[in-house]
């Protein structure tokens, strides 16, 4: 059964600005009622009873006669910004839902700019902050992971998220739309991942991490949008690493079913409240589509996939061994540069803020 999770029905309000909502304006003496029924009969004027959408839409239909129209995407790409755009546009949805958690709301406000140098630029506070929120193998994996995103970056010139961007954007401009975030909360899937993997896979996946450097052009991208090359390449990460699979795609596949279907349900008619079918666009990477197609109609159990293992006991002795090893070497370092400038160094914000992270937690 469906358990309900707050989480997972975060709404983000739409953009501040009025120059990017194009909603009418309505005439003068209105009551709050009649303005909500006018703007109400203009949605479904505008909307388009058998739309055609992008091939990389997907339409599926609730229980109660309500529709989602699943786009899939791929993060890095112009023509999926327009296929997003072009769909919401057709159908005036009622919920926009995209694959993003709170974790990573702000790329929707950072304009294209700020995104491509916020993802180039991997520094010891997004080092501390991983760690942080993640705990140390977790953290590690997770700028390892920011790597291969600004890897992505600097071949494309291009931030990641733009089809988000654009969801966000299209959906301030439908009334009555409301915004949802929809992914499982990333450090859940973090510490859900690394514990699934054995010492050896770690070190491999690791190592395959670091040493990316493939070169990426963007007609690469766009062919992630075809659903045999997905599958190709999905096959050959689940010979390899089943278990990261599991966790960060096929888990992630049933929280987003969730997520959609908890937004796809009947919603309120001005002026008598009626309920009718509601109308949903949902954003998610290419990757999650077949998986939320299966998905669909079964019953789900979310709380199994949201829960975290405690780390093992040879898992605590090697994060502890870690930062004992990282303390000495900035103690050495403290000790080379001298006396007063040792203790200048340990004043240091950054440096406290390090040593606070790698303060050892009980077993």
């Amino acid at each position: 059964m469906d358990q309900d999770n707050n989480s997972e029905d975060e709404s983000v309000g739409p953009s501040e600005d009025p120059s990017e909502e194009e909603l009418p304006c309505l005439p003068p003496g209105l009551s709050d009622g009649e303005a909500m029924e006018l703007l109400w009969q203009l949605r479904a004027q505008r909307r388009q009873s058998s739309p055609e959408l992008p091939e990389t839409v997907t339409r599926l239909t609730a229980p109660d006669g309500s529709l989602l129209y699943l786009v899939g995407t791929a993060h890095f790409s112009d023509s999926s910004k327009k296929d997003v755009a072009t769909t919401i546009r057709a159908v005036q949805p009622d919920v926009v839902v995209v694959e993003l958690c709170q974790y990573r709301v702000s790329m929707l406000k950072m304009d294209e700019n700020t995104l491509l140098r916020e993802a180039k630029d991997i520094n010891l506070d997004k080092v501390q902050q991983a760690i942080k929120q993640n705990g140390l193998m977790s953290g590690l994996m997770q700028i390892l992971l920011l790597k291969v995103s600004a890897h992505i970056t600097e071949q494309l010139g291009m931030a990641p998220g733009g089809e988000f961007r654009e969801a966000f954007k299209e959906a301030g401009r439908v009334p009555f739309c409301k915004f949802h975030l929809g992914d499982r909360p990333i450090p859940v899937t973090f510490k859900r991942a690394i514990a699934a993997l054995s010492l050896w896979q770690k070190a491999r996946l690791a190592w395959g991490l670091c040493f990316l450097s493939d070169p990426i052009s963007k007609e690469d991208v766009e062919k992630c949008k075809q659903k045999d090359l997905l599958e190709q390449t999905m096959s050959e990460m689940i010979g390899e690493f089943p278990a990261l699979h599991q966790t960060i795609v096929a888990e992630r596949d049933i929280y987003l079913t969730h997520t959609l279907r908890q937004a796809t349900r009947c919603v309120e008619a001005p002026p008598n409240a009626q309920k009718v079918p509601a109308v949903v666009v949902g954003v998610v990477g290419m990757g999650h589509v077949p998986g939320i197609e299966r998905n669909w109609e079964k019953q789900l159990n979310i709380s199994e996939i949201m829960s975290v293992a405690p780390p093992s006991r040879f898992g605590w002795v090697l994060c502890t061994v870690i930062k004992g090893v990282m303390m000495g070497m900035l103690g050495y370092a403290c000790y080379r540069a001298g006396g007063s400038l040792g203790r200048a160094m340990l004043s240091l914000p950054a440096v406290q803020s390090l040593l606070e992270t790698l303060r050892p937690t009980p077993a």
